[in-house]
């Protein structure tokens, strides 16, 4: 983390979001690859599927920052002084009036040496060698930086990635590696297994930061962008994508807003209330799967949530600093302390608890022993690591 630590700061590290894993059924894909009549092997056809999905996310993601962005506001000293165009709400905190998700914004993790970086989802090729690129290419303020300050190491390279995972995206296409293994290789060699949502904010209200009702509606709208038809996008479209994003996140409760599809305007209320009536042939499939009517009720929650933006986690958490006449610092402590008393008041069963402690325990002794039986140096393991990148390129 030392390495992260040094090009994007302490302060930005603290920034905290949801990762939500989603993959369907490996027995699913040779059917729909037969349904379809494709030529493709059962593992390129799945690749294929789950980049189409990657790019109905990004045409439709903008949503998902509407109904769940719950980041309106900061505190003031996050900005360290830094330019912004925020307001202020109180002395200690700035805010946008109609944003949903400034975590998302150009105010949260984002980096300066990525803003060049657009990996392409038309095919998993383009995507892993537009990455394999980053891992290589030196970025001149990490070079000037270099990779050892006063004998200690403080970043992997002076690359514009020091590894795979440091690419900032709203999605990743993931597939689970082996020990020593690097995701690449892993994509390259094996496909793609699921997807990574990385674009959730923490929702302050919920004691995990999310609940069944989001995660039901986030099942079905994934769904509908791994079966919706997914053409392939050119600049003009990822563009496209990229504005309303932005747009959504700095100014997503903006009365009579408007988005762009297909190059023309649309207000969000309409594309909203449109896409969730498709997305409820999905959750009515799912409710027939699963039995009961929990996932139309997910969507009837959201659909009232596009109907009356003041429901929105957006705007609840500015409701509440109001209401309680405090700043965010002060609204952030009392709902953790909040939710801190709930799980106080629900501990766990004393057999899971030993449990736990027990792998706990297990965990660190086989830490321990891992430890005692390493050989060679860092250097010398850094070494092979980059080495490994140059490998998979030839």
């Amino acid at each position: 983390r030392k390495g992260l630590a040094l090009r994007y700061g302490r302060t930005m590290q603290c920034i905290a979001g949801i990762h939500y894993n989603f993959s369907l059924p490996e027995a699913l894909w040779p059917l729909l690859r037969d349904a379809e009549g494709s030529s493709e092997s059962d593992r390129d056809y799945q690749s294929s599927a789950y980049i189409a999905l990657i790019r109905n996310f990004r045409r439709y993601s903008w949503l998902l920052m509407y109904l769940f962005g719950a980041s309106p506001a900061l505190d003031k000293g996050f900005l360290r002084g830094r330019p912004h165009q925020l307001e202020e709400l109180d002395g200690e905190t700035l805010f946008l009036p109609y944003a949903t998700s400034l975590r998302m914004s150009d105010l949260g993790y984002q980096s300066n040496a990525q803003a060049g970086l657009t990996p392409c989802y038309n095919n998993l090729d383009s995507y892993t060698d537009s990455l394999r690129k980053a891992v290589g290419t030196p970025y001149p303020p990490y070079v000037e930086i270099g990779t050892h300050v006063d004998g200690e190491w403080v970043q992997l390279n002076t690359n514009i990635l020091q590894i795979e995972n440091e690419y900032y995206s709203n999605i990743r296409p993931k597939r689970v590696t082996y020990t020593g293994e690097r995701p690449i290789q892993a994509l390259t060699s094996r496909g793609v297994q699921y997807v990574e949502v990385r674009c959730l904010d923490i929702n302050p209200f919920l004691p995990v930061g999310i609940d069944l009702t989001e995660a039901r509606f986030l099942d079905a709208f994934l769904l509908f962008c791994a079966l919706e038809e997914s053409p392939q996008l050119d600049n003009g479209e990822c563009s496209q994508c990229t504005s309303n994003f932005l747009t959504v996140v700095k100014e997503g409760r903006r009365p009579g807003l408007e988005l762009h599809r297909d190059g023309q305007p649309i207000t969000l209320k309409a594309w909203a209330t449109e896409l969730i009536g498709r997305i409820g042939q999905l959750a009515d499939l799912l409710d027939r799967a699963h039995g009961g009517d929990e996932h139309a009720k997910a969507l009837e929650e959201q659909q009232a949530k596009v109907d009356d933006a003041s429901l929105t986690p957006s705007a609840q958490v500015l409701a509440r600093m109001t209401e309680h006449d405090e700043n965010f610092v002060q609204f952030s402590l009392r709902q953790s302390r909040i939710h801190a008393e709930t799980f106080r008041e629900q501990p766990l069963p004393a057999e899971r608890q030993q449990a736990y402690e027990t792998l706990a325990r297990d965990s660190l002794a086989e830490q321990s022993r891992l430890e005692q039986q390493e050989v060679g140096d860092f250097d010398l393991f850094v070494g092979a690591y980059q080495a490994s990148i140059l490998a998979i390129s030839n």
